[in-house]
């Protein structure tokens, strides 16, 4: 440790100073995560997941909780771990969600994770940052935000999983066409429909 950083820790100065990196996957978290997906594992909690936001919506009870994300131009819901995934499956689960808002045309302009550490506990932000295709809405010269600017964070206190938000957000601006609607976005990730092709 240098003499700065030393110094730094002896006053406690750089306490709960966030710091950032680029969030990369190793080969290992990669092929498992290819395995996880063609076994499709994801389906023991994409259906239930969706289920439970309309649950939430509705004010019922349900196996896992969702909280909704209603702001005016942000849109979402955040899903919150259960021991019952596992903290390996709920870390597929949210790469998972990245690879499916890919397949409908979104480029993933960055990924990062954020690491604040606080007296008592260290806080992780993993997050994927994706972009609609730069288009125009066809016949008019709106641009065509789709869904909106779509974000995904893990976040993780001490190692240990706590949740995943799922955000979408739009443009409030005459040159952006309406955003399509969130529980389009929230189907189409999900898949709450689909079946296992074993």
């Amino acid at each position: 440790m240098s003499f700065n950083g030393f110094f730094y820790r002896l006053l406690g100065l750089g306490e709960g100073l966030p710091t950032c990196k680029a969030l990369k996957r190793s080969a290992t978290h990669q092929a498992a995560f290819t395995a996880w997906v063609k076994a499709q594992v994801y389906l023991n909690w994409t259906g239930p997941f969706f289920k439970a936001y309309h649950y939430q919506k509705a004010h019922f009870p349900s196996k896992y909780r969702v909280q909704l994300i209603t702001d005016e131009h942000r849109k979402g819901a955040t899903f919150f771990y259960d021991p019952s995934i596992g903290a390996e499956n709920f870390q597929f689960l949210f790469d998972l969600l990245k690879e499916r808002v890919l397949q409908l045309g979104y480029s993933l302009r960055s990924s990062d994770e954020q690491q604040v550490r606080h007296k008592r506990y260290t806080e992780a932000v993993e997050r994927y940052f994706m972009l609609p295709p730069a288009s125009d809405v066809p016949g008019s010269d709106l641009c065509n935000q789709l869904y909106g600017n779509i974000i995904i964070e893990l976040i993780k206190v001490n190692k240990h999983p706590g949740y995943i938000r799922f955000t979408a957000n739009s443009y409030a601006d005459v040159y952006f066409s309406e955003p399509l609607p969130f529980l389009e976005l929230l189907e189409k990730v999900l898949q709450p429909d689909e079946q296992s092709g074993k």
